[in-house]
């Protein structure tokens, strides 16, 4: 299922996220790529189904780079389509093989993790005196081991129509109640508030995530009066004509198109909406975190990195990744040629990002908000239910197909049995 397409300023890239649970993923196994435990000692195979030009220009780059100070290592990159990854690495568990190195999407982190398709990293991430740069929602943890590392993310923020809020006199807000002012403010002037998604499924989930989670939701502890608190703050913004009743049935594209019309205050979207902006916006334009307080988190999304569970060669997988997904400068790498923001934070101070007024926004969202998607306390299985559930009920709270607290309440009935362990 693909989330949402990042067009850079300098590239384009795919974010996207796919949940194929074992079951299924075995069904579907096919022949896996050459490549993995039959390689020789001196060649890691990294799998990954990086389709784009500039997506592999970052993978030859850390090919040759990574090969041109390791003498004698070969790095072989092998092309596995999306929609066929999850079930080609757990075929080849089933026969005891696979790739050193698997770059996948890190929606599916626990899924292959419960799969036996990765190997736990947990003494190498101990070990890495990089850890502590890493944004904590960037690191996949299952019952207390690490299994994967995400070295570049794309996440959400809240943009602003700045010739909208300066005619109007209204500050970039920092908290709700100030987002709540402005859209205030900008809806008695003519103007729309705010777009975001209320589509009830993941993209609808994804964009939830922040408000309920303001209110004080949390899955170790799901509450349905944090839940109800989340529905009837955004209900009401539909009530007092702040957001379109349409809401409910947008993705994450529609809002933004909507935005970009020039007659909205407001846009909850991701970075991978910048380019878009540079190219065809008619208005002055800001980017802020969102103002969700201090319990407020946002998902990050993108790919994440880890060592196949049947590496021939482990520690020289770990290496490679320590020296590109994982370090400062090889994040650095992504950024050009990919556009996706690190996720570390002496990359992230770097000036190509500390010096951009938009990028520099998102790099503190991912640093003081970063979540990782899912919730590592969601059984693997459940992934997807508990996912698209929390997106039916925003999308039916929203909608006025049921009541804030009565969503919450029905969500709750559905969470207690997915997430038991």
């Amino acid at each position: 299922m693909h989330f949402s397409s990042f067009v850079s300023r300098r590239s384009q890239t795919v974010l996207s996220f796919t949940a194929l649970g074992v079951a299924s993923a075995l069904a579907l196994a096919g022949c896996a790529p050459a490549g993995g435990a039959d390689s020789d000692d001196n060649t890691i195979t990294v799998w990954h189904y990086y389709s784009l030009d500039n997506q592999n220009a970052m993978l030859d780059q850390y090919k040759s780079e990574f090969e041109a100070t390791n003498d004698g290592v070969t790095v072989e990159n092998v092309y596995v389509p999306q929609d066929q990854l999850n079930s080609k690495l757990i075929a080849a568990v089933g026969s005891g093989t696979g790739p050193d190195v698997v770059v996948f999407d890190g929606y599916s982190a626990t899924t292959l993790t419960s799969g036996g398709v990765l190997a736990a990293i947990t003494d190498e991430w101990s070990g890495f005196d990089g850890a502590d740069q890493i944004a904590e929602g960037a690191v996949t943890t299952v019952s207390g081991d690490v299994y994967s590392v995400q070295g570049y993310v794309n996440t959400l923020g809240l943009f602003y129509n700045k010739t909208i809020l300066d005619e109007l006199g209204i500050e970039p807000p920092t908290t709700v109640d100030q987002l709540e002012d402005g859209m205030a403010k900008a809806t008695a002037a003519g103007h729309q508030g705010i777009t975001l998604s209320g589509q009830p499924d993941v993209q609808g989930a994804f964009q939830a995530f922040p408000w309920l989670t303001e209110a004080g939701f949390d899955y170790a502890k799901p509450n349905a009066d944090a839940l109800s608190e989340g529905y009837a703050r955004v209900r009401g913004w539909i009530d007092n004509g702040y957001l379109s009743a349409q809401a409910p049935t947008w993705d994450q594209n529609v809002p933004f198109a909507e935005f970009m019309n020039g007659n909205t205050a407001f846009a909850e979207n991701g970075n991978w909406q910048l380019s878009s902006l540079e190219s065809d916006a008619t208005f002055d334009y800001g980017v802020v975190p969102l103002p969700v307080g201090t319990t407020g988190k946002v998902y990050l999304g993108g790919e994440a990195e880890g060592i196949g569970a049947f590496s021939k060669n482990p520690a020289l997988a770990w290496k490679y990744l320590e020296e590109t997904f994982l370090s400062k400068a090889g994040q650095l790498v992504a950024l050009d040629q990919v556009g996706s923001l690190p996720t570390r934070a002496d990359a992230s101070a770097d000036d190509s990002i500390s010096a951009d007024p938009y990028l520099s926004q998102f790099a503190e969202a991912i640093a003081t908000q970063g979540a990782p998607f899912p919730d590592t306390i969601i059984p693997p299985e459940n992934n997807e239910a508990v996912i698209n559930a929390n997106g039916q009920a925003w999308s039916a709270a929203l909608g006025g197909q049921t009541s804030p607290d009565q969503a919450a309440s029905d969500l709750i009935k559905v969470l207690e049995p997915l997430l038991q362990k």
